[in-house]
């Protein structure tokens, strides 16, 4: 028996692969289904089925075309309802792959198809549990993410409460939690770093396995919530009811195009220009209009989080070679329309003569020198929680994740210095600032991180209860 966790850091996201004499299972793939298929070839198993633990919101899942191409079932547990072929597991059925079982655990809670995989190896004994979004390690996914019910998130939450206590916690302590997301998604309020551990240590660690009333419950998953990514309902969407090859995405969006070629897409097409490089040769110069949203970082997530259509035409800069991998990052979260790349890049741009824009920059100490709590307007970008854990004092919350629906809150006569963090969520929003008419914007460099360390006063320092 084989059992491999695929992590993709930039979305957070564990996709587990299960060898067994010969045959092969898939849990919650990504997109691109290459890697998937290459493991099993390496084995020399063929992919039986791919399990999907929900219909997931952060990512569009690769079940489709990793069905298409192997000819493996794809299978949901209870109650889930696909537009598409597939096998709907009872609760408590299991599944053979070559000499181990897979029992279905109907976990509902996070969504109501929720369902936890319990892994049994060649002897029968339980191994591990693939939790999706109902167990993380040291939390528990959110219960308001479910598309189209007319339950509410307490009602979720309740039945979360159920399937922990009943389906999850009476399990061994030994037994191997494998969850469906680590530290930074968006699917849980604070999820440990570690992307696995042992059951036996939930149970004493997770604030959410601890002894308490329903009640109790329903209030500490829901406390500190805030509203989901914009995406996250429309991916959940194309999960459920189906979506393009990857393939046919890949082919679309891998058009280089000449400099004219590039300026004619852009009007015809009334396309968004993306820059994906490094946050440092964007501030440098870019070509005006573009967003930046740098590939080097958490990139799927914020295209989630700021585009709002997913079917908008895209136009890409990016570093030479990397061509492919922005498409592959803008098909996980479902934005299927890149139709091309600028060819050569932004050194082509500037060759040909076009015109260029630039973000003004200062370093922390240079902002600390000149600091006045009523004379300068500092925005900070970082989450809510960020910002009220600690912040200099005078400085006005801004976060990105909502920028398009707080827009009024910032004039276009007014100098704004912004930082976040570390400099990559500022800069994003220095780009959307200046595309919608803000001249007069200056990115801090270093963010949060190099502020702290100079002579700003700051608020007095409070824990984080959520990463929300």
């Amino acid at each position: 028996m084989k059992v491999e966790q695929i992590y993709t850091g930039c979305l957070a996201e564990a996709a587990y692969y299960i060898e067994s004499n010969g045959e092969a299972v898939i849990i919650d793939p990504l997109r691109e289904t290459t890697p998937y298929i290459e493991r099993a070839e390496a084995d020399g198993a063929r992919i039986k089925y791919v399990l999907e633990t929900h219909f997931h919101a952060d990512f569009v899942s690769g079940h489709l075309d990793l069905a298409n191409k192997t000819g493996a079932a794809i299978v949901f547990g209870p109650t889930a309802q696909p537009e598409f072929d597939a096998y709907i597991a009872k609760d408590g059925e299991e599944l053979k792959v070559g000499n181990v079982t897979i029992q279905v655990l109907h976990t509902p809670g996070h969504t109501m198809e929720s369902s936890t995989f319990l892994l049994k190896d060649e002897d029968g004994k339980d191994y591990a549990i693939f939790t999706g979004d109902t167990l993380f390690l040291g939390d528990v996914g959110r219960p308001d993410l479910a598309v189209k019910t007319d339950l509410s998130r307490e009602d979720l939450a309740g039945h979360l409460f159920d399937s922990l206590r009943n389906k999850i916690m009476p399990l061994s302590d030994d037994v191997i939690v494998y969850p469906g997301h680590g530290a930074g998604s968006a699917c849980g309020k604070k999820m440990s770093s570690e992307t696995w551990g042992y059951l036996g240590d939930q149970k004493k660690t997770n604030y959410a396995l601890q002894p308490m009333t329903r009640e109790e419950f329903v209030k500490e998953v829901t406390d500190g919530l805030v509203a989901p990514p914009q995406y996250f309902p429309k991916n959940a969407v194309m999960n459920k009811s189906g979506y393009q090859s990857i393939d046919d995405i890949l082919e679309r969006g891998l058009n280089p195009l000449s400099v004219r070629a590039f300026k004619a897409a852009w009007a015809e097409e009334e396309a968004l220009v993306i820059d994906t490089r490094h946050q440092d040769d964007f501030a440098q110069g870019f070509i005006p209009g573009a967003i930046f949203i740098g590939i080097d970082d958490n990139f799927a997530m914020w295209v989630g989080a700021l585009i709002t259509d997913l079917q908008v035409p895209i136009l890409f800069v990016a570093d030479e070679g990397r061509e492919k991998e922005v498409v592959t990052r803008l098909a996980r979260v479902g934005y299927d329309n890149p139709i091309g790349y600028l060819k050569g890049g932004f050194d082509a741009w500037k060759e040909a003569g076009e015109d260029v824009d630039a973000i003004t920059e200062v370093t922390a100490e240079e902002l600390a020198q000149r600091y006045d709590q009523e004379g300068m307007n500092v925005l900070d970008v970082r989450k809510a929680s960020e910002y009220s854990a600690q912040h200099v004092l005078g400085a006005q919350n801004f976060p990105l994740d909502f920028i398009n629906q707080n827009m009024s809150e910032v004039d276009r006569n007014k100098q704004y210095f912004l930082h976040c963090a570390g400099g990559y969520r500022s800069m994003i929003t220095a780009s959307i600032l200046k595309s919608r008419g803000f001249e007069q914007v200056v990115n801090v460099k270093g963010g949060y991180k190099a502020l702290v360390e100079t002579e700003l006063p700051m608020t007095e320092y409070e824990e984080q209860i959520t990463e929300l």
